[in-house]
């Protein structure tokens, strides 16, 4: 098994040691490219036995040259920066971590939609200006008899709904992937999308990001969402138009958003609803704590190696199609 070559696409991490603990077993090197773009990329992975990405785009003209690879490992929960159709055809196993921060997420859509409600920042703003003036960041409501929608009711959402419950916040959730009785166990009333909207005064994301999914909040959610909402997206920035998010605004057809992924990331200058007060946001933090980056590491690893090592892996993406 010696001789083995994994090559990454980028990372984030403060180090890659989780990863190279689990994949000294097999005797593999780690190689990073300089840089996430496609001749960097196949410089180190052209030869490579094994891919691990986070955030840079895996296309399918990349797969198509690489000459050895046998898994692609993405260290994350989404795989919509992977052309998994291309790896398929190359019959190459692709891998992920869906359950590595389901806590973190979760805490933190909650931190934010408190935060937003509650305008605490904005609140901090002022008086950090030198201006104590309760006045200014009125009006704000009580959670209890709220209503929270939830758009996808997966793994994260699930752990969203009775951290709101806890606060008497009634929770909604629309997925038309997931069955009635998974959702009445924990409380929640699956409705429909428009009907989400409508009654929801506080609309959190987490839905995966498809062609169906992007910019599913543009112009025509905003107005059918209930006069003084708050939006929250803890999931992909592409599912929300920030600029028809920044009209929305100042139509006062919702109150606040919080953001912790954005389309462009980092988001320009230019970008309509940086700097405005009614908007918080994060720079795709939700993910983060010590104990997920060691649980995500050593989960795409080990399944990498497993593949390595003619072995099925825990969290393959693509496993039906590669049967």
């Amino acid at each position: 098994m010696g001789n083995l070559l994994a090559a990454v696409v980028d990372s984030p991490f403060p180090s890659l040691d989780p990863a190279k603990e689990v994949l000294s077993a097999l005797g593999a090197e780690l190689r990073m490219a300089e840089a996430p773009t496609p001749d960097a990329i196949l410089k180190v992975a052209r030869h490579a036995d094994a891919l691990f990405v986070t955030y840079g785009q895996v296309t399918g003209e990349i797969i198509d040259a690489l000459e050895k690879c046998k898994v692609i490992g993405r260290f994350g929960i989404g795989t919509d920066n992977i052309d998994i159709a291309a790896a398929t055809r190359k019959g190459i196993v692709v891998t992920y971590a869906p359950v590595y921060c389901l806590d973190e997420v979760s805490d933190h859509a909650m931190a934010l939609l408190f935060a937003l409600a509650r305008k605490i920042p904005y609140a901090n703003k002022l008086v950090q200006s030198g201006r104590w003036e309760m006045k200014a960041v009125t009006p704000i409501h009580r959670f209890r008899g709220r209503t929270l929608g939830l758009v996808g009711f997966g793994n994260i959402p699930q752990l969203v709904a009775p951290k709101a419950q806890a606060f008497g916040i009634n929770v909604i959730a629309t997925d038309p992937f997931v069955a009635p009785e998974v959702a009445k166990k924990r409380n929640v009333k699956l409705v429909e999308f428009d009907e989400l909207l409508a009654k929801s005064d506080y609309v959190s994301i987490h839905a995966p990001l498809t062609d169906a999914t992007r910019n599913m909040f543009s112009t025509d959610a905003f107005k059918k969402m209930k006069p003084g909402a708050f939006l929250i997206n803890t999931a992909r920035g592409p599912m929300v138009d920030v600029e028809a998010l920044a009209l929305a605004l100042d139509a006062g057809e919702l109150a606040g958003a919080a953001l912790d992924v954005m389309p462009v990331e980092p988001p320009p200058a230019d970008c309509p609803v940086v700097g405005r007060d009614d908007v918080i946001i994060n720079p795709h933090t939700a993910f983060y704590s010590e104990e997920a980056l060691l649980d995500l590491q050593t989960t795409v690893a080990k399944d990498v190696a497993a593949v390595l090592s003619g072995k099925a892996p825990a969290f393959p993406v693509n496993a039906k199609e590669l049967a």
